[in-house]
């Protein structure tokens, strides 16, 4: 069966319908295209736990501030139903504005608190469009399960609490983040890094390393991050958005959790803005759980 490529809404609904009423379940892997290892990984998770797999490509306009990227965000859609043919997709949902925001929209969803830091900080408009053109693709899709990048941390912590708040029917999964062979975080916008920025930008992950190494040793987070901002400092047209140690579930400036703890940033190579992050004793935690399960 060859993949169905839909950008009406009401069509692509019914697709879905179609596949529950045989009692099928449905993966989505929601995304802006432009895609690369990162979100395939996810597809290839989905392909893995359910029965089809459906994809959303959409630049969605309203995660997008003034003076934001989204005239400039890559767009690859031929090359991007190219890839996902070739994985065996089921269905993707291609929709335009006018399909998604209708002239009289007048409805939004909003998670507070946890969308104020972080990214939330310096794109203060940002999540609400994330909460919102998720749940309008939830509506329309209705998956089983949707797939997120770690990448992207605390738009996924988001859209749990979403789910988790308005009672949503969905199990969401998170991914972990694919990187080059050189540590750089695999993004859509890393296509905009000229050969000098390109060659910068790794340093955000050595960051992340070595502010995890010092955390482990017991470096106070003052300290941890003053370190590691001199160190991205040294690289010419950078500007940290910010840099922050936080609790991985509150998002909160505390490191004494159960949880662990997570390094997080944004850094702008020129008008590029990046960002990353690592769980500080996630992999310790795994192995633990690990040896006791054996």
């Amino acid at each position: 069966m060859s993949m169905i490529v839909e950008k009406i809404p009401e069509k692509i609904r019914q697709y879905c319908k179609s596949i529950k009423k045989k009692d099928k379940s449905i993966g989505f892997v929601p995304t802006m295209g432009a895609l690369h290892e990162g979100h395939l990984s996810l597809v290839k998770m989905s392909l893995a736990k359910c029965d089809e797999t459906v994809v959303s490509i959409y630049v969605n306009p309203s995660q997008f501030g003034h003076g934001e990227d989204l005239n400039a965000y890559p767009r690859t859609l031929d090359n991007d139903l190219m890839l996902l043919e070739k994985m065996g997709i089921s269905a993707v949902f291609v929709p335009g504005n006018e399909q998604m925001y209708k002239e009289d929209h007048m409805t939004s969803v909003e998670v507070s608190e946890i969308t104020s830091v972080l990214c939330g900080k310096s794109r203060p408009v940002h999540f609400k469009g994330v909460t919102t053109v998720v749940m309008k693709l939830f509506n329309i899709i209705n998956p089983d399960y949707a797939f997120f990048g770690e990448k992207d941390y605390q738009q996924a912590a988001v859209i749990k609490k979403m789910v988790q708040d308005l009672n949503i029917d969905v199990k969401i999964i998170t991914g972990p983040i694919v990187r080059e062979s050189d540590g750089l975080a695999m993004s859509s916008r890393n296509v905009k890094l000229n050969k000098k920025q390109r060659g910068q930008a790794p340093v955000l992950y050595k960051s992340l390393i070595e502010a995890e190494e010092m955390l482990m040793l017991g470096v106070s987070a003052v300290e941890v991050k003053q370190r590691i901002a001199d160190k991205i400092k040294m690289q010419s047209e950078v500007l940290i958005d910010y840099l922050e140690i936080v609790d991985p579930v509150s998002l909160e400036n505390k490191i004494d959790s159960k949880n662990g703890i997570l390094v997080a940033l944004a850094v702008f190579f020129g008008n590029t803005r990046l960002i990353d992050n690592i769980l500080v004793n996630k992999i310790d935690n795994d192995r633990n759980q690990n040896e006791k399960a054996g």
